[in-house]
């Protein structure tokens, strides 16, 4: 049952071929078709548009919480990312996919991974930090190639001479990995199988 104090938008209480009685539904339905028909994860505020605004973010919470609950069973899921809520296949089926359609993603080198494991648990941090925790060189490749999947960015400057510049995660390093926030992060001794698991989806 809806709470009395959201209003019921229009549309859903008007029966009718492509409008279910069920009013609860027909919002699943919506918000089902807005996430799916999406290149990218879907924010509240995106989704509230859905329904003219006229249906509380809370209320929109609570149909995307029944609608995830749908989903089970089923090889799709819906999650939530920093940047919103997307329907991705899970994870069992990665190796089906990756047979059927070989062409994937270049495998992420380990160096690359360790380099984005040491930003996201250590940061703010500079390059001289990276290198220090990880006691070799960062290849300079590496950090370009995540600063072009938006994985990470400059926060500001350090200041000591130099003023080398401070790395940080973006939503869109939590968007790829499938994180709410930083919080979600697993514990650090579990980031290797974490990453490897990630990974492998990408092969």
């Amino acid at each position: 049952m809806l709470p009395d104090s959201d209003p019921i938008h229009p549309a859903l209480l008007q029966p009718g071929a492509h409008h279910p009685v069920n009013i609860i539904d027909d919002a699943l339905l919506r918000l089902e078709a807005l996430i799916f028909a999406s290149e990218g994860p879907v924010n509240i505020a995106q989704l509230r548009q859905a329904f003219d605004d006229s249906i509380s973010a809370t209320q929109i919470k609570q149909w995307l919480e029944l609608l995830a609950a749908r989903q089970n069973n089923r090889a799709i899921e819906l999650i939530e990312t920093a940047q919103g809520y997307r329907f991705q296949v899970r994870e069992h089926y990665s190796s089906l996919i990756a047979k059927v359609w070989p062409e994937r993603p270049v495998r992420l080198s380990s160096a690359l991974l360790e380099t984005l494991a040491v930003i996201a648990y250590h940061q703010p941090v500079t390059r001289a930090d990276i290198e220090h925790i990880r006691g070799v060189s960062v290849n300079s490749q590496i950090l370009r190639t995540l600063f072009d999947r938006q994985w990470i960015t400059e926060s500001g400057f350090r200041e000591i001479p130099g003023r080398p510049a401070l790395l940080v995660t973006t939503k869109h390093f939590l968007n790829a990995f499938g994180l709410v926030s930083l919080k979600a992060l697993p514990p650090l001794e579990d980031v290797k199988e974490v990453l490897d698991t990630f990974n492998d989806s990408l092969s």
